[in-house]
Formats: structure tokens, C-alpha cells, sequence
């Protein structure tokens, strides 16, 4: 047996966190093995980490893994802390402690015992020893190279040299007559073939008690020495060996640099993220800019030969008229010529005195002359009506309502949302600013209206209000008191950091009583928010909006002509959403607090005076 445990070191049954022999040892699946409670208690010590690390080789896992005791491992460990124990007693009875297998040595120091044929108590038999052998060495170790294990029978084992290595007690009984004392098994200490292993460096001394600082103090976070532990300044505190506290600390350390690299890696991958985006967006851009130039120049050139067509036209439709007005001068002309000659012919005739030739010629000219119908004659074009002007200005109109709507189209673009951009329209729409007041005969018995009508909140219960038919039941909303059926108004209301809200403008002849369908076809055009971050327009299905800016006020636009309804974030200047429709019937500003949700969203609508953003 001691030429087996000779060539067995206790570094390949040493756990590396607790640096003791293993106890059910496990196996981790970059093939390190460890005491079971020991990787488990240092995994679960990890805060959180998003990975499990290896604390030998630093391999990660984003898995935890499911370990499972090492049998065959612990099996030999099992053994050989039997082989060690059995070590330790037979030492102790064969060497010179003083024992009378001592003296017997003394006295026959020349006496040989026969070889046992058979495996003494306490060996292991050939077979156990190679099986074990070849299963050791599949295992792998942390870090150290597989030790040569020679057969337990094997007559001349090759062992290592080493300087201070003791010789084997068979071969030491041939040459002297007394044995060197045993040195006996200690589980703090390590022994290879050479003995005991070296001493670890000299630790820095306690300052009271001039003893090594081995032990650290989990409580007070500190490094103490083993009498400190027993004194009342740290009796009763969490001590653990601090060369086994320092194990766990540089494992966490890497588990912490790990976790660091992670989130460098996954913001260095956000940057480049962003900078690609940027570079998208700005080609984009100039995409945009070159297409958009391209597009207005075809248009402005087609503007310019329509107006040339449209000018051409005018000039020939006027030199048109011209020619026939003239052609129609001449021909009156000739008339005249002809009318005023009889006439200059019956002046003659009534002042002659001759009535042989009065009677004579007064048949040819006493009769009037066949002459042309001018009662229908004129001179008529279409473009004196104005029907050209009237085209091109209607279309001029409609031209410039779908340009104005070309910066909003491009707001309201999904991939250009993440850009922030002053909306100048805001302060156009800010010169129709409408004081708007709540009216409490609509509101719904939960929610309570302040006395300036300019606040409403949610409250938990029903108020003792009179069930009239304009007030809603179920739904707790509120209409404002002003209605509107024509022109364009502009109000704002802030909504803070409520949770859930809803505001828009209501047809006057929706349902208020029950159960409600909100919807565009059901009299209901609003913007609503859940849960902090769901912004969406109540159609069927409801419109989901992407917003990146949260707004705290939210102004509201209609145009009752056009049948349009838009939202904007006032402080950001953004167009939020607009929708077009057409307004049946007298419109009513919609208010809804939504229920507080326990305190969480009791925050009340406020309408707020409207102020001209520069």
C-alpha cells in the first residue's frame, strides 16, 4: 500500500475552491470537477450574473448547468481517503514513535518479513489499483499534468527525483536498523511522492498576536489571524480561510469581468447600430433630396409648358375673335356705305323740284334695301367667361393643400420617427386657441370636475349625481361644454406622467349610456395611452403609434370644414397623428382621465391655457 499512495497526490483530489479533498465531487461541462455544495454556493453567490462561469478555465455558460455527482470520481477519492487513513495507522505502528513493532525493529534490525503473496490489509489488489488508474487519468485536472501511476506489484516503480524525497520504508528497512518516525496525514496538508508539499508563502502577521493572517472575517471584511478568532472583538462572526475567501473572490471577479465585456460588447454593438442607422438615414436623405429636386423640377417645368400651352391658347382664341370682329367690321362697314349713299340719294331727291323726276326715280330708291340680320352678330369667346382662371385656381389650391401636407406625410414616415423635428405648423395652429371648459352633466359619476371646469380626475367612488341622459354610465369620460360645427379651434391639455388617458373630440349624438363601441363610424376620434407606452388612434383596429417623445401636453386640432382632427406634442413641436373624416354633426371636445389603477394613474387632465411656442 505505501508504494501506492507513494504515487498518488492529493493536488488531483483537490477541490479548488475549497481547497480540501472533494466531497461528491461533480463535473462541470468544460470537464473541471468540484465539490458539489462548493460550485454551487459559488454560482448562487454570483448576484444575478446573466452567466455561470467555470472558476478554473473562465468558460461561460448562459445556462446554468445541471451537474450530477461524479461516481466514478468520487469512488476513487472515497478510496483514497481510505488509502491515506490506512497510511497513517500502519506508519504510526511500524516507526519509531514508540510502539512495539519499534522495538522489534531495533532488536532484529536485519530481519526480513517474506513478501505477502496477497494484498496486505489495507492495499488494494492489482486490478482495483489499474482500474482506478485508467479512470483517474481520463478525468481531466485543473491545470496540472496527469500523474504516472506505477502498478502496485510492479518491483522497481519509476519515481520522480527529487532532492529531499524520503525513501520508501521497504527499501529504507534494508539499509538501516531503525525507521524515521512516519510523518502522519493531515487534511490541511498536501503530500506527493517527495512528502509533504512546500510551504505556501509566509503570510503578513496579526499585529496582536503575531500569528499568520489566514483566516478572513466575512463580517467585519477583514483579514485576522486564528487567535483573533476567538477574542470578543470577532467571536460569533461568518470566518472562512481567507486563501479559500480569496479563490471566491478572484472567481467572482471574473464572473464581474465577464458580465463587463458583455455589456461593452453590447453597447459597442448599439453604437455601431446607431452610427449604421445614421449613415441609412443620411443617404437616405440625399436619396430623398435628389428625388425631390428631380420631382419639383419636372413639375416646375411642366407648369411653366402648361402655362405656355395655356398662354398660346389665349392668344389664339383672342386673335381669333379679333379676325372675326374684323371680318364682321367690314361687312357693317359696307353697309353703312351703302345705307348712307340712298340715303344721300333720297336727300337729293326731296329737294328737287323736278316731280317728272321725282316720280320717276322715287320707285327705285322709296323702297328699303335687302340688308344682313345683325341681331345675332357677336363676338364671343370662352376665355372672357373665366373658366381657365377659375380651373387653374381651383387647382392651384388643391396643388398647394396636398404640398402643405408633404412635411407632415414625412413626420408621420415610420423610419423618420426617431428624428426629432420642429413642426412649424404648431404655431400656426396655435392662432385657434378655444377656451374649453368641462361639463359636468356629462361626466360619469366617478369623476370629479374642478370648480373652474378645467380639471377632471378619477376618483374610487360614485358620486350622488342625477342620471340625466347626457351623462355617461359606464364609461368614465367627459365632453367639453363648447361644441363646434365650423372653423378650425386649438386646445391643449396636459397629461403629465399619467399612466392611461384618452382626449379627442366626440359627435353630440353618441351613445353615453352602456356599454360604448369607440370608433371614427361610432361618433369617436381620439388618441388614447395604456400603460405608459401604447399610444394609439381609435379606429377598428385601433391605429398603434411607434412615439420615442413621450408628451407631457397634447394639443388638439379640428378643422370641422375638412373634417379633420389632429394631435401634436407641445413642447417637442412633433405632429403626433392626424386623422381626416367628415363630422356628421356638431363636435364636442372628449376628455377621459381613465381609472387611477390604485393611486398609479390619479392624476388629473388639466386643460391649459394656450401659449404662442416660438
Amino acid at each position: 500500500m505505501a508504494l501506492s499512495t507513494a504515487f498518488l497526490s492529493e493536488d488531483q483530489f483537490t477541490c479548488s475552491i475549497c481547497l480540501d479533498v472533494f466531497t461528491n465531487p461533480v463535473s462541470t461541462p468544460c470537464g473541471h470537477s468540484f465539490c458539489q455544495a462548493c460550485i454551487s454556493s459559488y454560482w448562487d453567490g454570483g448576484g444575478g450574473a446573466k452567466c455561470y462561469l467555470c472558476p478554473l478555465c473562465k468558460e461561460s455558460f448562459r445556462k446554468r448547468p445541471e451537474l450530477h455527482v461524479n461516481r466514478t470520481l468520487k469512488e476513487i477519492t472515497e478510496q483514497f481517503k481510505q488509502m491515506a487513513d490506512t497510511e497513517v495507522g500502519t506508519g504510526g505502528g511500524g516507526g519509531g514513535g514508540g510502539g512495539g513493532g519499534g522495538e522489534e525493529a531495533n532488536s532484529h534490525p536485519h530481519h526480513h518479513p517474506p513478501l505477502p503473496s496477497g494484498p496486505r490489509p489495507g492495499e488494494m489488489p492489482g486490478s482495483l489499483f489499474a482500474e482506478m488508474k485508467t479512470r483517474f487519468q481520463q478525468l481531466p485536472t485543473s491545470g496540472t499534468p496527469p500523474a504516472t501511476f506505477p502498478h502496485p506489484n510492479s518491483p522497481h516503480p519509476q519515481r520522480p527525483t527529487q532532492t529531499n524525497a524520503h525513501p520508501h520504508p521497504s527499501h529504507e528497512a534494508q539499509t538501516h536498523e531503525h525507521h524515521d518516525p512516519p510523518i502522519p496525514y493531515s487534511p490541511s496538508r498536501r503530500y506527493t511522492l517527495s512528502g509533504p508539499a512546500e510551504s505556501s508563502p509566509k503570510l503578513p502577521l496579526c499585529p496582536a498576536h503575531l500569528r499568520g493572517l489566514e483566516i478572513f472575517c466575512r463580517t467585519d471584511q477583514t483579514c485576522i489571524c486564528s487567535v483573533c478568532v476567538e477574542t470578543a472583538e470577532h467571536r460569533g462572526h461568518s470566518v472562512i480561510p481567507a486563501k479559500r475567501e480569496w479563490h471566491i473572490k478572484k472567481s467572482q471577479l471574473g464572473i464581474t469581468e465577464v458580465e463587463l465585456k458583455d455589456l461593452i460588447s453590447e453597447r459597442e454593438r448599439k453604437v455601431e447600430e446607431i452610427q449604421n442607422s445614421l449613415r441609412d438615414i443620411q443617404t437616405a436623405a440625399e436619396r430623398e433630396t435628389v428625388g425631390s429636386v428631380c420631382v419639383f423640377s419636372k413639375l416646375v417645368s411642366s407648369v411653366e409648358r402648361c402655362q405656355a400651352e395655356v398662354l398660346e391658347v389665349i392668344e389664339m382664341a383672342r386673335r381669333a375673335a379679333e379676325h372675326r370682329a374684323q371680318s364682321l367690321v367690314r361687312e357693317l362697314e359696307q353697309e353703312i356705305a351703302e345705307l348712307k349713299k340712298r340715303s344721300t340719294a333720297l336727300n337729293q331727291l326731296v329737294q328737287s323740284e323736278d316731280y317728272i323726276l321725282f316720280l320717276k326715280t322715287f320707285p327705285a330708291v322709296s323702297s328699303t334695301p335687302q340688308t344682313r340680320d345683325w341681331s345675332d352678330a357677336r363676338v364671343v369667346s370662352e376665355l372672357t367667361s373665366g373658366v381657365v382662371l377659375r380651373t387653374v385656381t381651383q387647382m392651384m389650391e388643391r396643388f398647394q393643400e396636398d404640398l402643405r401636407k408633404l412635411p407632415e406625410i414625412w413626420q408621420q414616415s415610420p423610419s423618420e420617427q426617431s428624428v426629432s423635428r420642429s413642426n412649424p405648423k404648431v404655431r400656426r395652429v396655435q392662432e385657434y386657441a378655444a377656451d374649453i371648459t368641462l361639463d359636468p352633466n356629462t361626466a360619469h359619476p366617478r369623476l370629479y370636475i374642478s370648480v373652474d371646469g378645467k380639471q377632471v380626475c378619477c376618483g374610487d367612488r360614485y358620486q350622488p349625481v342625477p342620471d340625466n341622459p347626457e351623462r355617461f354610465d359606464r364609461v368614465v369620460c367627459v365632453l367639453g361644454r363648447e361644441g363646434f360645427s365650423s372653423g378650425r379651434h386649438y386646445w391643449e391639455v396636459e397629461v403629465g406622467g399619467k399612466t392611461d388617458w384618452d382626449l379627442g373630440v366626440a359627435s353630440q349624438s353618441i351613445n353615453r349610456k352602456g356599454k360604448i363601441t369607440v370608433s371614427p363610424a361610432h361618433g369617436y376620434w381620439f388618441l388614447s395611452l395604456r400603460d405608459r407606452t401604447d399610444f394609439a388612434f381609435r379606429t377598428e383596429p385601433s391605429t398603434n403609434l411607434g412615439l420615442n417623445l413621450r408628451p407631457s401636453r397634447v394639443g388638439i386640432y379640428v378643422d370641422c370644414d375638412k373634417g379633420l382632427v389632429s394631435f401634436y406634442n407641445v413642447e417637442a413641436r412633433v405632429l403626433i397623428y392626424t386623422f381626416m373624416d367628415n363630422f356628421p354633426d356638431t363636435i364636442l371636445p372628449f376628455f377621459s382621465p381613465c381609472t387611477n389603477k390604485s393611486g398609479r394613474n390619479e392624476a388629473p387632465l388639466i386643460i391649459c391655457p394656450v401659449a404662442t411656442t416660438e
